[in-house]
């Protein structure tokens, strides 16, 4: 069971990573030519510069933004996984407590494992 969680989880932050990267980048990428266009106009040093160091430019904000975008969005994912795997633990050692039983791993896995199957019945 926990490494078919464990799959079912890599595989969501990697689809909410893939879309935050893509939005990022995205954004970046329009933060980029609006700069070199802006720069291109109102800087004469940069209207010197070839189209290619333009494009190099343009090509790094998009990267940063693509970086940025799909760190950001790992990261909030994984401190809300982190909340939840908390507040679970923190129910079973509850449970176990009223039991009488000593919240231990191995007590939490069977904890977690009745209550799943106890959700799938009812």
């Amino acid at each position: 069971m926990s490494r078919i969680r464990t799959r079912t989880d890599v595989d969501e932050a990697y689809a909410v990573q893939t879309q935050s990267a893509i939005e990022g980048a995205l954004h970046g990428g329009l933060l980029g030519v609006g700069s070199a266009i802006v720069a291109h106009y109102t800087w004469p040093f940069f209207r010197r510069q070839t189209f290619q160091f333009k494009g190099f430019l343009v090509c790094g904000c998009t990267l940063f933004g693509l970086v940025i975008g799909a760190e950001r969005a790992l990261l909030e994912y994984e401190a809300v996984r982190r909340w939840e795997e908390n507040s679970i633990r923190k129910e079973a050692r509850i449970e176990l407590a009223r039991r009488g039983i000593i919240p231990t791993e191995t007590a939490i896995s069977n904890w977690r494992a009745e209550r799943n199957n106890t959700e799938e019945k009812g």
